[in-house]
């Protein structure tokens, strides 16, 4: 499945304004218009999957990549959130009544453009910058899931600001495939609009509108929230919730929301997850090898570097290591300093003793993914154990990890970045998927433990 060159789009319905009641009605129309033959192309109706996606309107990211807010991504307008708006408003010399509006998300995207262009965003802001979207990608993502898969796609954007209902468009394209010019099979998209109580009150509607008896999805565009009714709504009657790690802004406290709701039976998919598959191969062909296997037993000392900002791929990573070795995390200790290390203790099977360094690296170049992996080192206090192996990303080089090798020699790879990387490509990946990803799970169940630890260090 490729979504890089989508196909040519056919427009049947551009985004048309109707009232809730009269989605329905207004889809089927399209597809009777369109139904047959007499005058070219017919129109087919997509019957593959439903996708939801909840994507919050950006002025929750904004506030936070420009250090107003320090809450959850959800697009749910709190305390806190109200709070923020309130401190930008005065930084800004405009009226403080802590209410969103367009002027403020005008004045927002303007600071925000400033900060990120003279580079004076902090590490960990950098996280809610990245994980804002200016040019509205999330649709242009759609739009390529949609021309590979035909679907019906329902967009959820939740805004911070008055409660004046919901708003909702419908709109229907196709994508041209060359082998069936005369029949074309579309894709529907139902986009719905307004604040996170307003959007709830119309939640069984919403559940609804997906199309029974097909694979049903949720992408999360946000921080899990198990207390929003809404996200508790279409948890229940999903067969699969997507999030993407690398965009929490509280890694630790959102990949424990994550691992509990993983505890409690929810089907969960991460798409940072996939992001660690290319590690996760080097790492098990290094101890492939017949003379080498036995040796992976011998590792008592994890390094992982990543970049600083966002903890979840190597808390991901570390927690797939422990699981396969059965290792229990036993404490979690955060240091902290330039490099934000973290310590975490394992004992094994023989009450052998297993000690993992995790550092935030500040990288000058951010690039598009919060907390990507820079390098891995495994190594034993038994200097006779042929078990040192070191990895990294080919564009930042060993150096850390090989000066930390003293006597032994290490095996090294270099770990080249997938071409399939992209968030539409991992989407587009996981979309063949609705069962249970039982490595991802036993995984996070390893790193559910850690983060346990982690909340009463």
């Amino acid at each position: 499945m490729t979504t890089t060159q989508a196909s040519p789009l056919v427009s049947l319905q551009a985004p048309k304004d109707v009232s809730i009641e009269d989605i329905e009605a207004e889809l089927r129309q399209i597809w009777q218009s369109y139904g047959s033959e007499e005058e070219g192309a017919a129109a087919t109706r997509a019957a593959t999957f439903s996708l939801v996606i909840y994507e919050p309107d950006g002025t929750q990211q904004l506030l936070a990549s420009l250090g107003f807010y320090t809450g959850p991504i959800d697009g749910i307008a709190g305390p806190r959130t109200a709070a923020a708006i309130k401190a930008a408003q005065k930084a800004y010399g405009m009226e403080v009544n802590g209410k969103s509006s367009p002027q403020l998300l005008k004045r927002l995207q303007e600071e925000f453009a400033k900060a990120k262009q003279e580079d004076k965003l902090t590490p960990e802001n950098k996280t809610a910058a990245i994980a804002y979207s200016p040019d509205s990608d999330g649709a242009g993502i759609a739009d390529a899931i949609a021309a590979s898969n035909p679907c019906r796609i329902i967009t959820l954007c939740p805004i911070v600001g008055e409660d004046e209902g919901v708003k909702a468009q419908v709109s229907a394209y196709c994508p041209i495939q060359k082998q069936s010019k005369n029949t074309l099979v579309c894709c529907e998209y139902i986009n719905l609009t307004g604040t996170a109580e307003a959007l709830e009150r119309i939640g069984g509607m919403i559940s609804e509108l997906m199309i029974g008896d097909l694979p049903k999805f949720v992408w999360w565009k946000a921080t899990p929230a198990p207390d929003y009714p809404l996200f508790k709504r279409l948890a229940e009657c999903s067969d699969n919730i997507i999030v993407d790690s690398s965009s929490f802004i509280h890694p630790e406290t959102d990949l424990l929301i994550v691992a509990q709701l993983l505890q409690q039976g929810l089907v969960f998919a991460d798409l940072n997850w996939r992001r660690l598959a290319p590690w996760q191969e080097l790492t098990a062909e290094a101890f492939d090898p017949p003379e080498r296997r036995s040796a992976i037993y011998e590792v008592d000392k994890v390094t992982i570097d990543s970049e600083k900002g966002n903890q979840a791929q190597a808390l991901m990573f570390l927690g797939w290591i422990a699981s396969r070795l059965k290792w229990t995390p036993v404490s979690y200790e955060v240091e902290g300093g330039d490099y934000d290390i973290r310590r975490i203790k394992f004992t094994d099977e023989h009450q052998n003793t297993i000690e993992a360094e995790l550092a935030g690296i500040p990288t000058a170049d951010w690039g598009e993914i919060p907390g990507d992996l820079i390098s891995l080192r495994l190594s034993s206090t038994n200097l006779n154990a042929d078990c040192c192996t070191v990895l990294c990303s080919s564009t930042t080089g060993c150096m850390r990890m090989e000066a930390g090798g003293g006597a032994q020699s290490c095996y090294i790879e270099q770990v080249t970045p997938m071409s399939d990387q992209r968030t539409e490509e991992l989407l587009s990946q996981q979309l063949r998927h609705w069962g249970r990803e039982m490595l991802y799970e036993e995984s996070m169940a390893v790193t559910y433990q850690i983060l346990q630890l982690a909340e009463n260090a």
